[in-house]
């Protein structure tokens, strides 16, 4: 390795990406690529704006996050993606995701990056009982457009992806200390706010949605970088935490920590209840 390694980041002034890049300058080089610059840029790395829904935007920000890298591309992070809370189909999911994707990916195969690492979901895999964990070989099967634009990818990824070895993350839900994870905020906002849904589940109240801390997603894309060159051609990773929370758990935290009187310096209750979710469900 040299210091003159680097790691390009789409989706680079984004929550996710913002994080990544923060990790990650702790041993290499960072260009970010992104359709804007972060509102509060990161010391020492600079970020290329690019539209993926272009050919000619995506070659010539490819081309300079090149030149600024002056060197090695050790890894490409490809975080960026559509995606909106609706769950109805929608032309962006394929003008984004799989051909801004394929575009880029195109743009950077005469650069040779020693790895090329796509941030998929683990919702492309079909529900399973409570009790009965997914792993990577679990069956794929995505419900809304959402996952069905990730699998799209990974397929396109693995079929044309030749000589750049290629990771295909599927992170689980992912959340930080301030509750910036959109169904887990929203169901605490609920029960804080003594709203009539937040007492209301269709379904079976034991079912859950598996989350990942922020900063463990970070790490594990920093090991996958570090360890790229021992990493197979086509490498799946499900992230997550070992234990996820059930509805009825959440909703019996959230009422606990909601009942408390509140101090000036305690926060808001969405943080205690994310923060109390890090320190019970995190793997041991």
């Amino acid at each position: 390795m040299t210091e003159r390694d680097t790691v390009l980041i789409t989706g680079s002034s984004g929550f996710l990406g913002q994080s990544m890049a923060k990790r990650l300058l702790e041993r290499w080089r960072v260009v970010g690529l992104d359709m804007a610059q972060p509102k509060t840029p990161l010391p020492g790395m600079e970020t290329v704006e690019v539209d993926l829904t272009s050919d000619e935007s995506t070659r010539t920000a490819v081309e300079k996050a090149v030149e600024l890298a002056g060197g090695r591309i050790a890894s490409v992070i490809h975080l960026a993606g559509y995606y909106d809370l609706t769950g109805e189909p929608d032309p962006k999911y394929e003008a984004v995701t799989v051909q801004g994707t394929r575009r880029l990916f195109d743009a950077l195969v005469p650069h040779r990056p020693e790895q090329f690492v796509f941030a998929s979901t683990m919702l492309v895999h079909a529900p399973t009982e409570p009790g009965h964990p997914i792993d990577e070989d679990s069956p794929v099967a995505p419900k809304t457009p959402y996952p069905q634009s990730k699998v799209d990818t990974e397929e396109l990824l693995k079929a044309r992806h030749g000589d750049v070895p290629i990771v295909l993350l599927r992170p689980a839900g992912v959340y930080d200390d301030m509750c910036r994870a959109a169904f887990l905020a929203q169901q605490i906002a609920n029960i804080y706010e003594k709203q009539f849904v937040s007492y209301v589940y269709p379904g079976d109240p034991a079912a859950g949605q598996p989350y990942v801390h922020i900063e463990d997603l970070a790490d594990a894309i920093f090991r996958t970088v570090e360890r790229r060159r021992d990493l197979p051609t086509e490498t799946t990773l499900l992230l997550g935490e070992t234990r996820t929370m059930g509805y009825d758990e959440v909703q019996r935290r959230g009422r606990r920590t909601a009942s408390r009187r509140r101090s000036p310096r305690s926060g808001s209750g969405c943080r205690r209840t994310c923060s109390r979710r890090t320190r019970s469900s995190s793997p041991g």
